[in-house]
C-alpha cells in the first residue's frame, strides 16, 4: 500500500470519503526513503480538501517537482541572505560508541546541553566531552535536564524499543468526534476557500507552523501566538506569511484569560504543545471545548501519543536519529556518519497532514479533534520503497519561482511558486513574530 493510499485512508477515518488529485511532472530528492511521493501525497491531500470545500469539480493537479521544492524552505531573496539554519553546537556528534544529535536551535534548549554536559558554549569541548561518553548516555543527560537530544538508532533498534512499538500502534490521524454542533462558518470563495476561517494558532517550529501557512494560503484568518520574547529567526521568513503575530504569557492569569476569549471564537486550534503542558498550564481538552464546544482541535507531539517518550522533547531532527531514519540513510549512502533526510520531510509532511485534517474536519461540520505525530509520519515513511524515478531534482531556478515580489521584514523576496494549480497567497508578508496585538481584528 503506497503513502497516497494511507494518507488517503487515515482522513477518510474521519468520515466522509476524500476528494483526489492528480499528479504531473517529475524529479525526486534524493533519499533512501519516498521523500518526494511523500511530498506529493501530504500537499495533494490539502490542497485536496481546499479543492472541495470551493466545490471543484476536477481532481486538483499537484506538481511533483515544486511539491519536492515546498518540503524546504522557499524564500529566494532579492538582495539580501537568509540567517543560518542551525545554531552552531546543533548537529550529530561522535560518540563513545555511536552517535547523537543535540538540538540547540532555542537557547533554553543550548542552556541545558551545556548544563548536561558541563561545558562552555564552544564546539570543539562539546565534541571533546561527547567523545568520551556512551551515546544513550549523553541522551539521556540532556533530556534530563529538559534539554533536546537524541542518539543513533536504527530501523530494527527502533521498532524494538518499547517507543517505536508504541508509535508503531497508533493512527497517522487519531481522531475523536465530539457532542454538539460544529462551526457556524461556511466556505468562502473559491479563490479563498478558507475565508474567514478562525485559527487560533499555538505552534512553533516547523509542522505546526506549516499547517497554519497553508491554512492561512488559503484564506484562514491565523492568528499565532508566542510566549514574549519567543524567537524564530531562522525560519520566521518561512512561516510567519499570511498571519497575525501575537505574544501571550500563558503562565499568567491574564494570559490565559485572554487566550480562552480568542479561542470562544475560533473555528480552529492548532497546537504543537508537547503531550499534557497545555494540561499543566490549567488549559487541557476540557477546559478548551468548555470555552467552545464548537471547536475543531489539532495537536501535534514529536514522538507520539503513548509509550515512555510521549512526553519528550522532539524535533525532526531527533525524530530522524531515534527512527532509524538516518542510519538507514548512512547504509545507503554507504558514509561513516548519520545521513539525514534532504529535507525535513518529516516536518513538512506532517504540517501539510495537519492543514488536510483541519479541511477535513471543516467539510465533516462538527466538532472534532485530531491527533498527529512526527515519529508516527516517519513510521508511514520507513514503510515505503525509496521513490526515485531518475530524474534528479535540480536547483531552484528563476521558472520555479512566483512572480510577485515578497516585501518582508527582512528583505525582497520571491517565493517557489505552489505546486498545484489553485489560487494560493497570504495577504500578509512574511514578518518578524509578535508584531500585532493578541486580537481577531
Amino acid at each position: 500500500m503506497d503513502i497516497r493510499i494511507r494518507i488517503s485512508a487515515a482522513l477518510d477515518a474521519a468520515g466522509m470519503d476524500g476528494p483526489d488529485y492528480a499528479e504531473t511532472g517529475q524529479g525526486s530528492w534524493p533519499s533512501a526513503f519516498a521523500v518526494s511521493d511523500l511530498a506529493v501525497a501530504s500537499i495533494g491531500a490539502a490542497c485536496a480538501e481546499a479543492g472541495a470545500l470551493a466545490d471543484r469539480r476536477a481532481p486538483v493537479v499537484i506538481d511533483r517537482r515544486l511539491a519536492s521544492l515546498w518540503f524546504g524552505f522557499t524564500v529566494q531573496p532579492q538582495g539580501w541572505e537568509l540567517p543560518p539554519v542551525w545554531d552552531a553546537l546543533a548537529g550529530i556528534y561522535r560518540a563513545a560508541d555511536g552517535f547523537v544529535r543535540l538540538h540547540t536551535n532555542a537557547p533554553h534548549h543550548k542552556a541545558a546541553a551545556l548544563r548536561a554536559l558541563d561545558v562552555d558554549a564552544d564546539r570543539a569541548r562539546v565534541e571533546a566531552v561527547v567523545a568520551g561518553m556512551p551515546a544513550e548516555a549523553v541522551e539521556a543527560a540532556v533530556v534530563a535536564q529538559d534539554g533536546c537530544a537524541a542518539r543513533l538508532m536504527s530501523l530494527e533498534d527502533w521498532r524494538a524499543h518499547p517507543q517505536g512499538r508504541a508509535v508503531a500502534s497508533e493512527p497517522l490521524i487519531a481522531w475523536q468526534r465530539h457532542d454538539g454542533r460544529g462551526t457556524l462558518w461556511r466556505p468562502g470563495p473559491a479563490e479563498r476557500p478558507l475565508r474567514g476561517l478562525k485559527v487560533l494558532d499555538l505552534t512553533r517550529v516547523l509542522a505546526g507552523p506549516v499547517c497554519t501557512r497553508t491554512l492561512a494560503g488559503f484564506g484562514a484568518d491565523v492568528l499565532r501566538i508566542d510566549p514574549p520574547g519567543w524567537g524564530e529567526a531562522l525560519v520566521e521568513t518561512e512561516v510567519t506569511p499570511g498571519k497575525r503575530l501575537a505574544t501571550l504569557d500563558l503562565k499568567t492569569e491574564d494570559g490565559r484569560r485572554q487566550l480562552l476569549d480568542l479561542l470562544s471564537e475560533a473555528d480552529v486550534f492548532v497546537h504543537g504543545y508537547r503531550k499534557d503542558a497545555l494540561d499543566a498550564l490549567g488549559l487541557g481538552e476540557s477546559v478548551r471545548r468548555a470555552a467552545n464546544p464548537r471547536l475543531i482541535d489539532v495537536a501535534l507531539n514529536a514522538y507520539g501519543w503513548t509509550g515512555p517518550w510521549a512526553g519528550r522533547r522532539g524535533f525532526d531532527s531527533l525524530v530522524q536519529m531515534s527512527s532509524g531514519i538516518a542510519h538507514r540513510g548512512m547504509e545507503w549512502a554507504g558514509a561513516d556518519t548519520p545521513m539525514p533526510l534532504p529535507v525535513q520531510a518529516l516536518d513538512f509532511a506532517t504540517g501539510y497532514l495537519m492543514a488536510a485534517a483541519v479541511m477535513r474536519a471543516v467539510r465533516l461540520g462538527r466538532p472534532m479533534s485530531a491527533r498527529l505525530s512526527l515519529a508516527r509520519t516517519a513510521a508511514l515513511l520507513a514503510s515505503v520503497p525509496a521513490d526515485n524515478d531518475g530524474a534528479d531534482l535540480a536547483p531552484v531556478g528563476a521558472a520555479d519561482l512566483a512572480e510577485p515580489v515578497e516585501p518582508t521584514d527582512w528583505g525582497p523576496a520571491r517565493r517557489v511558486r505552489w505546486p498545484s494549480d489553485q489560487a494560493m497567497h497570504w495577504d500578509r508578508p512574511a514578518r518578524r513574530l509578535h508584531a500585532d496585538p493578541p486580537r481577531w481584528s
